[in-house]
Formats: C-alpha cells, structure tokens, sequence
C-alpha cells in the first residue's frame, strides 16, 4: 500500500512498500535490468485555457497503467515491478535536479495517469489538506479518489491545487508528454467595510464558508463527486485595517450557484452570520475573487447589507447594509 503526502510546495506523493513478485500483465516475471526497461524522457505543460498553455513547474506524478484500461501497472523500482510511480520535480516544463524517481518500464503500451501541482509565484493558502487514496498492485485508478478532509464540525478543510491528464504512450519510441488540466478552483475573498473605513477591534475573527463543493475527485478521469459540502477558512486584516482578505485556497469543483456565508465573531463573542448564494460556480480552473462590501460594524448590532464582486475573471458585487 502506499501512502501519498502533499507539501506546501507541491504534491509529495512517495510509496511505503513494494512487491517482489508482481506480474506486470505481459507475462514478465516482474524481474527487470538495464537490457529490457526503458527510462523515457518527460515534458509537461499547463493548459489554462483551450489554446493556451505554457510550461509547467512543480511536483508531478506518473502512475503507468495497463494499456487501454485504468488499472494500475506499476514502475520498475531497483529492478523490481512495485507500487512505486514517478515522480518528478519540473521547471518550466522539463525535469529538475537529482531528486526524482523515474519512470522503468518494458518497451510496449500504456495508458499514463499524470497528479500534480503547480508552484505559485502569488500567495497560497500553506495549509492544504486532503485525504489520499492508497494505491496497490494491479488496483483499478477509477475506483479511488481524492477527498475532502474534515476539521469535525461539519466543515471541511481547502485542498491542494491539483492538475491532472490521462494519455497513451508507447514506450520505447515515444517520450512522456503530460499535457495538464487545472481540475480544482481558487477563492479569493476581500472584505471591507462602506466608505473603506478600517475594521476596528470589536471584530475577533472573520470566517468564511463555501457550500456545494464536490466532497471528491475520481482518480483516474478527476471528476467532482457529491457536490454538497461546506468547506471553511478564515479571514485575515490587512496592515492598514480597512481589508480582510485571505491567500488563494483551492477547492474542488462546486454546483452552480453555491452558497457563501460569512461568520463575523465580535469582541463580546457574538456571532453575526451573512449568507449569499454567488451568481456563478467554482468550475475547474477557476479563479474567483469576490470582494465583499459590507456596512459599518458596531459592537452589537447584525449586518444587513453584503456586496460580492466575480481565474476565467469573473467578478460579481454584494452588499449588506449597516449593522444595527
């Protein structure tokens, strides 16, 4: 079984055991040498848009499975056929350093399943979680997923910034070419008050909340499944007072029109609750920013006015009036 770990940088997916014994399919004992594995050269680019893509930078992760199906094939590991993918560190496309775990295999075809994630030069929420699938031999990719992971309140945590692809290769005459989807989307909030006046010190804590958001990714194909969860991070204010905003978090694709809530706890630990469904989804590869105008905070009172404005760049604006 093996155990996959993801890092703020990136996702670190590494493998816990092998098997001396596996059978890759094709009749091979699972024994390999430097005469019959070949080691194919690897590039990656992003897909942002249709048309559009650029090199990529970060951590990948190549699962090799049997040709034509999504069952797990597994890579020649100190000659030995295990559970152990490859994975590399990519800058701009090509392979980086020394500290990458490459791809053996028998000439012949596969059907190669690409994980990563991107390095951000803008700021990133630095604590993703997520739970991971445990990969064996021979397991069928399209029964595992990603899935959201819970604080135990009923909410769950953001995730990594995921991007994936499936493609055929015939290894021995062609090299690994990962053209790669972003399947998960980011949220940027920016709360402020009316007239820009600066959030004074009743305000304790600002959390958001985003419902409709898929609980996990299918690990082969990287569909959203059971889009009906709540997902929670919290607000931070800016040095000069007048913004709570947070770092981009990633989420997994959410239905349409999901709704947002925002928690605002006052020094005398009274919660206020602001709710809006939003215009439009976090689809895959969507960034949406919603800056949020609210109306002036008292120390009691409840808001009732809340404005959002809508990657892709969607903007759209709420507003609540003043508390009272």
């Amino acid at each position: 079984m093996k155990k996959m770990i993801l890092g703020a940088f990136g996702l670190l997916l590494f493998a816990a055991s092998c098997s001396d014994d596996d059978n890759n399919g094709n009749g091979d004992s699972g024994n390999g040498t430097e005469d019959n594995l070949v080691t194919p050269a690897i590039t990656a680019r992003i897909t942002e848009q249709v048309a559009q893509d650029a090199p990529f930078t970060g951590i990948l992760e190549v699962f090799p499975c049997v040709a034509g199906t999504s069952d797990f094939f597994g890579n020649y590991y100190n000659g030995k056929l295990s559970v152990f993918s490859g994975f590399y560190t990519i800058v701009q496309g090509d392979v980086f350093g020394e500290n990458n775990r490459l791809i053996h295999l028998p000439i012949g075809n596969y059907n190669m399943v690409y994980w990563g994630t991107p390095k951000h030069e803008e700021p990133i929420d630095n604590a993703p979680e997520m739970s991971e699938p445990g990969i064996t031999e021979g397991v069928d990719l399209s029964t595992l997923y990603f899935s959201l992971r819970p604080y135990g309140d009923g909410t769950y945590k953001p995730v990594f910034d995921l991007v994936h692809a499936v493609a055929e290769t015939k290894v021995g005459t062609e090299s690994l070419h990962a053209s790669l989807y972003r399947v998960s989307a980011g949220l940027i909030v920016n709360l402020t008050q009316k007239n820009n006046a600066p959030f004074g010190d009743n305000i304790k804590d600002v959390k958001i909340q985003i419902g409709s958001i898929a609980e996990k990714l299918n690990f082969y194909t990287a569909e959203p499944v059971n889009q009906t969860k709540t997902v929670r991070f919290s607000l931070t204010k800016s040095e000069d007072g007048t913004t709570m905003s947070n770092p981009t978090v990633m989420l997994f694709p959410s239905a349409p029109n999901p709704t947002l809530d925002i928690y605002i706890t006052l020094a005398d630990n009274s919660i206020h609750h602001l709710s809006q469904a939003l215009g439009s989804s976090l689809s895959a590869n969507t960034l949406l920013t919603l800056n949020i105008v609210i109306g002036s905070i008292i120390s009691e009172g409840n808001p009732d006015d809340f404005t959002i404005t809508d990657w892709n760049e969607e903007s759209e604006t709420i507003e609540f009036p003043d508390f009272e």
